[in-house]
């Protein structure tokens, strides 16, 4: 009868009082345990949206939502990976439809190509170079040992009059830039055809190896090298329509990156 007292003033006292401790006479919680907790059935949560108790599926874990709401079970997965391998961690594509604009006088001062576009050259180095806003970008890398994709694709279109004797034609170059550092170039050059305002499709394709671990700023920058028997009204534009031919919409630039990395940090996906 003293047994059974003594355990129902006990569960009265854990009723009447806000904070529970074992082993601590100062809880900070409604039931604060100082020490090894062992669970020989189940754990269970409460789905607020129904008011079940949910006891999870095998092999998820409990996660907090926050402070006032209740914890939810997830599942946790890890990629598996071979060794040595390179797989695709990070891709990303963006575009843009403001493009760059070059006026006749704006045509760029570099005279020695073969010196001036080398790799790493840093754009401030390069006059006359303008970058395609909506392509600046940050990529990340997480690796020591990777490989940098690049797809850049654009229009590039010049208000020229119908080609004549001798041929009219303007040079151009496209460069890709990481770090404001030159990756990779490519040099064209955009002719009069029979019709007016020409207008040619640019693709490019890079490739930089290694980067290191971190945030990245990639850009795309174009320049006007060299005009050939052009009048000074003949615009040059890049990613943006220079005549009603064609619209914004079809000369737009795009550039999509793709990381590809031999694993070396392993970020687990909770879903």
């Amino acid at each position: 009868m003293k047994n059974i007292i003594s355990i129902l003033f006990f569960v009265t006292g854990l009723s009447l009082s806000a904070q529970v401790g074992i082993n601590t006479d100062s809880p900070k919680a409604k039931l604060d345990v100082n020490g090894d907790i062992n669970l020989r059935n189940k754990i269970v949560v409460l789905n607020v949206t129904d008011n079940s108790l949910s006891q999870g599926n095998n092999d998820q874990l409990l996660v907090s939502q926050g402070e006032g709401y209740p914890p939810i079970w997830k599942s946790l997965r890890i990629p598996e990976y071979e060794p040595n391998k390179f797989y695709l961690i990070f891709n990303n594509s963006f575009s843009d439809r403001t493009g760059v604009r070059f006026a006749s006088n704006e045509q760029s001062t570099i005279t020695a190509k073969n010196t001036a576009f080398a790799k790493g050259t840093d754009i401030a180095s390069l006059p006359g170079f303008k970058k395609i806003a909506g392509l600046s970008q940050p990529i990340s890398v997480f690796s020591t040992d990777s490989k940098t994709y690049f797809q850049f694709e654009t229009v590039v279109q010049a208000n020229l009059p119908a080609n004549g004797t001798p041929d009219i034609s303007i040079d151009y170059a496209c460069g890709i830039f990481v770090d404001d550092k030159l990756v990779n170039l490519r040099q064209r050059n955009l002719k009069a055809s029979s019709a007016s305002s020409t207008f040619i499709t640019h693709n490019q394709i890079g490739v930089v190896s290694n980067l290191t671990k971190g945030q990245h700023n990639v850009s795309v920058a174009c320049s006007r090298i060299a005009s050939y028997n052009t009048a000074s009204s003949v615009t040059l534009t890049i990613g943006i329509n220079a005549d009603s031919n064609i619209n914004d919409f079809i000369a737009q630039s795009s550039l999509k990156v793709d990381v590809y990395e031999i694993p070396q940090i392993f970020n687990p996906i909770i879903n």
